[in-house]
């Protein structure tokens, strides 16, 4: 899996978010964006997954321009190749743990249990696929959330302020799991993150201002 940012741009209405942001990322690898708040991190994210539009520039995953593809197609991207991991956990409480996991999944028609249970194992949750996500701690919350987010073996795992919620001990097992998880399935990690601690673990770290994407030092 390949992705490549050219010279992309966005703006809300006429206000300018961040422009000249150009970035590829390997197969595999590991890239960590920061930057102060409201410069558009989160947004840029967006971007590399066709949920937001863009006003100039390209997105460019595994050789698909994401601009060209209709609503339907980039839905089915995203099912396939991309996987999310947000901040605010963002799983179904009225789902056990396992049915949260197996979600991705469910949408492309497939049904693991195997491999469900296989991800929970992966992520230090064993034995505990049957409980509501109101029973456990917000660590193990998030590890539900890299559970799911890896679970169809996506090609591009996004990663939006993971450990935001998270005391530094249980913020740095959270990483653990994330990393871990996402080296085994040579997956493509992009890490949005105002951590210090999260982002020195990266292959690259960049920082995102107005105008463009660049080393922080």
């Amino acid at each position: 899996m390949s992705l490549v940012v050219t010279d992309l741009a966005k703006h809300y209405g006429e206000v300018p978010v961040f422009a000249n942001v150009s970035l590829s990322v390997a197969e595999g690898e590991f890239v960590a964006i920061v930057g102060e708040s409201g410069v558009g991190k989160s947004t840029l994210l967006n971007c590399l997954a066709g949920l937001d539009q863009w006003d100039s520039g390209s997105v460019v995953l595994d050789e698909l321009d994401l601009g060209r593809l209709n609503d339907d197609q980039l839905a089915r991207l995203r099912r396939e190749k991309i996987g999310f991991v947000f901040q605010a956990f963002h799983v179904l409480p009225h789902l056990d743990v396992a049915q949260n996991v197996a979600l991705p999944l469910m949408l492309l028609g497939r049904r693991d249990d195997a491999r469900v249970q296989a991800m929970l194992d992966a992520v230090g949750l064993s034995g505990l696929g049957a409980r509501l996500p109101q029973q456990l701690s917000g660590g193990q919350l998030q590890r539900v959330a890299i559970a799911r987010a890896l679970v169809h073996g996506p090609k591009l795992l996004l990663a939006d302020e993971p450990t935001g919620n998270l005391d530094p001990s249980t913020a740095a097992k959270v990483m653990d799991a994330l990393i871990e998880q996402a080296r085994q399935q040579h997956a493509s990690l992009v890490l949005v993150t105002h951590s210090q601690a999260a982002a020195t673990r990266a292959d690259r770290v960049l920082r995102l201002a107005a105008d463009g994407l660049f080393d922080p030092d």
